[in-house]
């Protein structure tokens, strides 16, 4: 037990002071996160929208991601991440006031099609900041902090949410300003003369020889072939912010605050195992090895979904799914890191971020549709056989690749 607790606690030792408030900053801004994971509920169940309609709405939100990730990217090597990130975070409070008043399917998806513009410039924005800030042998461990607090925000904001919405579904969104607000703010304060670790030429010392060439990231070929991939496990992956609370919901009549306790569950698993699994992945293994068996276990937690039926299911299947999340999402990010220049790192990572952004417009668009045509089960077979072929492509892209570790 004593070694347990020693290797826990060496997961967390090195990482740098701004590391931790780059992660504070996460938890503040997730723990207010209570709108998108009830956003489907909220449309067919307060506003009485189809099915249909819903996964048309929830892809404006992975449309205007798509542009708000490109428009990251581009700003964040123009003028900087500091700036990105704040003025992301101040423009979003705004946006939460006004979504509870619009209650048609155009001005509801053009509402959130803005909002998501604007929310999700953040994204390579603090991926820049994160490797910015981090010690060039911790980047990894500082990818994996500050997706740890953004999953323990995760727990408390939809558990909260889950009981705000038996209220009033108003609260959703006023709670996601605030948590906006209160994140702009600590940002501002301790970031706003904050400067980064003075280690930049080692750091590219540290990198592929492909990757010091400078390059644009859209004439290297087997990283978009990676990002890709990347997509479609992450069309597979957030089904959990689209159709699963609606699987929930439908299938299991599970209330608002029941689907809202599960979703809480997830993140706890992510809070609680991420930073020490990483910690020991890191030394063991390839990020070839990591990131294939996240998506063969990403497959696995769709697949129970089948083979079984109860609320137990439910939990063992978010469990290997948290746990899928955990092996293969830092190490992407650590691989897109690898093969950036510093000139052309927020471009990289924009690109990462994109692969993300587009799975928000396919996921809710093909799950709701392939679940209103053939029913929730034939959905979770098709994301199973496409998360082995993804695992299966993963594995010969990243050899082509010639990773470094």
């Amino acid at each position: 037990m004593k070694e347990f607790f020693r290797l826990y606690l060496d997961a967390y030792k090195g990482l740098s002071t701004p590391a931790w408030m780059l992660a504070l900053v996460m938890l503040i801004n997730r723990s207010g996160a209570m709108v998108i994971p009830f956003l489907g509920v909220y449309m067919i169940n307060h506003l009485h929208f189809s099915l249909e309609d819903a996964g048309t709405v929830l892809s404006c939100f992975g449309i205007g991601a798509v542009s708000g990730s490109f428009l990251g990217g581009w700003l964040t090597d123009k003028v900087g991440h500091f700036k990105v990130q704040l003025v992301s975070l101040i423009l979003t409070v705004p946006m939460f006031f006004l979504l509870p008043e619009l209650d048609r399917v155009p001005t509801l998806a053009i509402g959130v099609f803005m909002l998501s513009i604007i929310s999700e410039t953040f994204r390579p924005a603090n991926s820049v900041s994160i490797a910015f800030y981090s010690k060039p042998d911790n980047i990894i461990r500082s990818f994996s902090l500050n997706r740890m607090a953004m999953n323990l925000g995760f727990s408390i904001g939809p558990a909260l949410g889950g009981f705000l919405a038996a209220i009033s579904y108003t609260f959703l969104f006023y709670g996601n300003a605030i948590g906006a607000f209160f994140s702009a703010v600590l940002f501002f304060l301790y970031f706003r003369n904050r400067k980064g670790h003075e280690q930049v030429k080692k750091a590219e010392a540290d990198l592929p020889a492909e990757a010091n060439a400078d390059r644009s990231p859209y004439k290297d070929g087997p990283f978009m072939v990676f990002s890709l991939f990347c997509c479609v496990f992450a069309i597979c992956f957030l089904q959990l912010l689209s159709t699963l609370p609606m699987y929930y919901r439908e299938v299991y009549q599970l209330t608002e605050a029941k689907i809202g306790i599960i979703l809480a569950f997830s993140g706890l698993v992510v809070f609680g195992l991420e930073m020490l699994l990483v910690h020991i992945a890191e030394k063991r293994f390839t990020s070839r090895t990591i990131i294939v068996w996240g998506a063969v276990l990403c497959g696995l937690s769709f697949l129970i979904l089948n083979l079984a039926h109860g609320i137990w299911v439910l939990y063992v299947s978010i469990f290997v799914l948290c746990i899928a999340e955990i092996l293969a999402m830092p190490f992407m990010a650590t691989i897109t890191l690898q093969r950036s220049s510093v000139k052309k790192r927020g471009v990289y990572m924009g690109i990462n971020a994109l692969s993300f952004s587009f799975a928000h417009i396919f996921s809710p668009f093909l799950g709701t549709r392939i679940a209103a045509a053939y029913g929730f089960d034939m959905l979770w077979w098709g994301t199973v056989a496409a998360l082995f072929l993804t695992a299966t492509g993963f594995y010969f892209v990243m050899n082509r690749m010639k990773l470094s570790s």
